[in-house]
């Protein structure tokens, strides 16, 4: 039973404890990863670029391994009746779809409008020819960012959740849906925001980046799940798989970072004043939109564990079909793409620190902490 509010100040009111000293200092670990992927493109740029040839149709597959393997631990932790409930109980799906579709594109235009185009445009100097035509840096950066205001994530919120102690099967069912809306929105979306009137959506991205990072991890999860349970059972899979499983997740997590920024990590270092420019509209958006789905979850009395993940799924970014989109639409070395790859910069340093917060603010909600799925199969309680 979920425990209410008054019940809630009664105990520790941070979802989760006895995170080990990997899962505690995740954001060191973070930045150094970030560090040594910039630092491998630049000493060893033949193996980055050999390893960023590895794709189809601009999925990477080194990255999609990463991420396979990101994902799978966390599939096979949850519980799919909870998926199956949360059909029946849609509020964090309507609340998820509201915020990505009808107010986050458009606060990212106006935070991007404000700083990109209007206060910082003194400080973005400069042109490129994009398609023939000459286009100011400043537009071109815009452009990036709203490519990544209008591609929720559908993967990484996984691992977001995760780490929140969130209700993974309202999770997963929250990821379905908006990838499914995506298909749908993002192309007529994209056209109206961009203004672009031949805006080239690369479709085949987007049903593959779905189906390699979601798809084939669910199926996964879902049937070693059932099968282990069935032959093994319950103890043997809480007390021995999970035991050796439960690393893997946030060492591909880190890994995957290792390889996004030895790709990508050539375009940062060489412009340093103009990604600090660009990530303050972004880290701006990201808070701002997590405070709008966080508070409205509060509003509907929402449970922690079906609030944290909803409000984390709107501040995230599908960042790999943004730079996708960027690169078809701009080119490679275009101020949009460059854009794009400053929203994998600060994406996951500030998911974690909104993921904290989530956890320190558990209290304000009515609890279901038996709807987690935790990180630690040793936490059992999530009030300890």
């Amino acid at each position: 039973m979920g425990t209410n509010r008054s019940q809630a100040s009664t105990v520790r009111v941070q979802a989760g404890s006895n995170l080990s000293f990997f899962e505690k200092y995740l954001t060191v670990w973070v930045v150094l990863c970030i560090l040594a992927g910039i630092a491998l493109g630049r000493l060893f740029p033949g193996i980055a670029i050999a390893l960023d040839a590895m794709s189809v149709y601009q999925v990477s597959i080194p990255i999609a391994v990463c991420l396979f393997f990101m994902m799978y631990p966390i599939m096979v932790k949850i519980d799919f009746t909870q998926a199956a409930n949360a059909i029946r109980a849609p509020k964090p799906v309507i609340l998820t779809l509201v915020v990505n579709w009808l107010i986050k594109p458009f606060t990212m235009v106006a935070f991007a409008q404000f700083f990109l185009g209007w206060l910082f445009r003194p400080l973005i100097a400069g042109t490129e020819i994009i398609r023939g035509s000459e286009v100011t840096l400043a537009n071109s950066y815009i452009a990036g960012t709203i490519l990544l205001g209008i591609a929720p994530c559908t993967a990484m919120v996984l691992m977001w959740g995760y780490l929140s102690y969130g209700n993974q099967g309202h999770t997963l069912v929250m990821v379905a849906v908006n990838s499914l809306a995506m298909l749908f929105l993002y192309a007529p979306l994209g056209r109206w925001l961009l203004a672009a009137n031949d805006l080239t959506v690369p479709w085949q991205t987007i049903v593959l980046s779905v189906v390699i990072y979601v798809g084939l991890p669910l199926v996964a999860g879902m049937y070693s799940r059932y099968w282990i349970l069935k032959y093994k059972g319950r103890e043997w899979f809480e007390r021995k798989f999970l035991k050796y499983l439960t690393p893997v997740a946030i060492t591909a997590l880190l890994l995957t970072l290792v390889l996004l920024f030895a790709f990508k990590g050539e375009l940062i270092v060489n412009n340093p004043l103009h990604i600090l420019l660009i990530a303050v509209p972004l880290f701006i958006q990201t808070n701002f939109i997590f405070l709008i789905g966080y508070v409205a979850a509060l509003k509907m009395n929402l449970s922690y564990e079906d609030a944290a993940p909803a409000a984390l799924i709107g501040a995230s970014n599908h960042f790999e079909v943004a730079i996708a989109t960027a690169v078809m639409l701009f080119g490679l070395n275009s101020g949009a793409a460059l854009a794009t790859v400053v929203g994998v910069l600060i994406e996951v340093p500030v998911m974690l620190m909104l993921v904290e917060f989530c956890k320190r603010t558990a209290g304000w909600f009515p609890r279901e902490p038996e709807k987690a799925t935790l990180p630690d199969p040793r936490c059992i309680n999530p009030f300890n």
